[in-house]
C-alpha cells in the first residue's frame, strides 16, 4: 500500500514583515487532516510552537526559520525514504513573493531586501522533495499574501515533476476570512479533500476566487 507523508508550514510571526493571523491554525488544521482523517504515515509540522523533529542524531527545530526549515529539506531527503507509489505533501501558510524571475516562500526571519539569501525558494523546495523517492509529490501553496510591499506574487514559475496548487493567481491576494479564522484557501482545501471524487482543482477555482459564502 503507498505511504503518505505531509509536510506542514504555517507562519503567523514575522520579524520583518507583517505578521498573519491564522496561517499557523492552517497548517494545524492541515497537520490534524493528514494524520486523523488521511491516516498518514508522517506529518512534519513548522509553526511559531510545534516541537522539534527527533533524528538519530539530534533534534531539528521547527520554528519556521529560513535556517531551520532548509536544513530540515536538505537532511531529511538527503537519502531517498518513499518509495515509487508513495506520496508527499508540502502545505505552506504564509507570505510569498516573485523576486528575479523566481518564486520564494517567505520564511519567519526572511529580510524583504535581501530575499535571495534569506528566503525559500520553491524550485529548492521541489528539488529536495522530488529527492523522497516518492512519485507522486503535491504543494498546496497559500502564499500569495505579500501584502504592502512591491513584490509580484508567486506564481508565474512552473514547477517540473509536481503537482502545484496555488491559492490564487500572481496578481491576486489570497485572504484570511476572521468568521471562519482561517485562510479561504485552506478552508476550501480541506473541504475539497473531504470529498471523494469531486475534482480537488475545480472546486478551489470556484471557491477561492471570493464566491465562497462565509459563515454570518
Amino acid at each position: 500500500m503507498a505511504k503518505n507523508w505531509a509536510i506542514a508550514i504555517g507562519i503567523n510571526h514575522y520579524s520583518n514583515l507583517q505578521s498573519l493571523e491564522y496561517a499557523q491554525r492552517d497548517a494545524q488544521s492541515m497537520e490534524d487532516f493528514f494524520r486523523q482523517e488521511a491516516g498518514f504515515e508522517e506529518v512534519f509540522l513548522f509553526t511559531d510552537d510545534s516541537p522539534a523533529i527527533p533524528t538519530s542524531t539530534v533534534s531539528i527545530p521547527t520554528q519556521p526559520t529560513f535556517g531551520h526549515v532548509r536544513r530540515f529539506l536538505r537532511s531529511q531527503f538527503e537519502e531517498p525514504l518513499l518509495e515509487p507509489g508513495d506520496n508527499l505533501w508540502f502545505f505552506f501558510s504564509g507570505h510569498g513573493v516573485r523576486y528575479d524571475n523566481h518564486d520564494y516562500l517567505l520564511l519567519s526571519d526572511t529580510d524583504p531586501g535581501d530575499v535571495k539569501y534569506t528566503a525559500l525558494s520553491i524550485n529548492y523546495v521541489t528539488q529536495r522533495l522530488r529527492r523522497s523517492g516518492a512519485d507522486n509529490v503535491i504543494l498546496l501553496l497559500d502564499a500569495c499574501r505579500h501584502q504592502g510591499g512591491k513584490g509580484e506574487g508567486i506564481g508565474g514559475e512552473q514547477q517540473q515533476g509536481v503537482v502545484t496548487i496555488y491559492s490564487c493567481s500572481p496578481n491576486e491576494i489570497a485572504y484570511e476570512i476572521e468568521a471562519l479564522q482561517q485562510g479561504s484557501f485552506t478552508h476550501c482545501l480541506l473541504e475539497a479533500l473531504q470529498i471523494q471524487g469531486e475534482g480537488l482543482r475545480q472546486l478551489l477555482s470556484v471557491k477561492v476566487t471570493g464566491k465562497m459564502p462565509v459563515p454570518q
